[in-house]
């Protein structure tokens, strides 16, 4: 009885919610079409090329200024706390998105999707659970691109560093330094010390331009980096010395880095060999002989013990990534 009726609530919200997404999205269609207008019209009375560094300036000028037109999503969603979060994650992914957008399309997608399920006949728990996968599936995508971008930039820091180093050594001024690592260290890090430099030409203390660095990359090398220019820029000192020091460190790190992860290398694939073993026996008791393994589907204790099982694989895949996972 209350299944039914969530059911029928369910239909009846539905129609509503969709209809408010579709105002939405042409409401969304018809705005970024007439900025994009503007802008062709702009570029062709100016006779400008759009530029990757032109572009860069240009946003970083609409933030100094108090920053571009909100949306009305941004201006409702961008107070949560969950969207400024993810907007730090789709910036540390390097996906040129709106957190309020994304949620709102997300959102969307998850909607349609469930009404489509609805209306074939599909369970509504099976209806809610693919909805629940559409939302956090590209959350999931970020996360890993994040994780690898970042991954890269502490690979590149090192080097970094060196030419950092080397270049305060021959009389370059700081801003100098970050300059010639725009210039000549390939992307991701040439990008995040482009907008430092891009920065302090538009007005901003270098000091500001790397805490901002810091505060968007959220890496601990990067903070130590941007930590020891402040005091240096406070107290004086060698900070050639100080920069070449603290990237003989970052490079011992990711040496000693390496060899856990190769002294690691068998317990890690024990855990995914573990994890996937039980999947491959049932899949292969399913093909078989599906009478004897169809029993676990079918009987309620059958049901009640792959339940268990899946959890307790979950645990143990959770503890083994635990004691392989060591931190350098």
């Amino acid at each position: 009885m209350i299944l039914a009726s969530a059911q029928n609530l369910l239909y009846l919200l539905l129609p509503l919610l969709g209809s408010m997404l579709l105002c939405y999205g042409i409401y969304q269609v018809i705005s970024e079409s007439k900025v994009t207008g503007q802008k062709k019209i702009q570029e062709r009375l100016r006779g400008v090329s759009a530029k990757k560094a032109d572009k860069e300036k240009a946003s970083i000028l609409r933030r100094a200024a108090g920053g571009e037109a909100k949306s009305f999503a941004d201006q409702v969603l961008g107070k949560l706390s969950v969207v400024n979060r993810l907007q730090q994650l789709l910036d540390q992914a390097d996906v040129d998105w709106s957190a309020s957008k994304m949620l709102m399309n997300l959102g969307g997608a998850a909607i349609a999707v469930m009404c489509g399920l609805l209306l074939i006949q599909a369970s509504p728990l099976a209806a809610v659970g693919c909805a629940v996968a559409i939302m956090f599936m590209p959350l999931m995508f970020l996360s890993f691109m994040r994780k690898k971008r970042l991954k890269k930039i502490t690979n590149q820091l090192p080097d970094v560093f060196e030419m950092m180093s080397q270049a305060l050594r021959a009389g370059h001024s700081l801003a100098s330094a970050v300059q010639l690592v725009h210039e000549q260290m390939p992307n991701p890090i040439a990008k995040e010390f482009g907008r430092v430099y891009h920065e302090q030409n538009l007005g901003l203390k270098i000091e500001e331009a790397l805490v901002s660095m810091a505060n968007r990359l959220d890496l601990l090398d990067v903070k130590f980096f941007v930590t020891a220019v402040l005091i240096q820029r406070q107290t004086g000192g060698d900070l050639a010395e100080v920069i070449d020091n603290i990237g003989g460190v970052i490079r011992s790190r990711i040496e000693l880095f390496g060899m856990v992860q190769g002294l690691t290398a068998e317990g890690r694939l024990s855990g995914w060999v573990l994890f996937a073993l039980p999947f491959l026996v049932f899949f292969g008791c399913m093909y078989l002989n599906p009478k004897y393994a169809s029993v676990l589907l079918e009987d309620p204790t059958g049901k009640i013990l792959l339940m268990v099982a899946g959890g307790m694989q979950l645990m143990g895949l959770a503890m083994i990534r635990w004691i392989v996972n060591i931190k350098v």
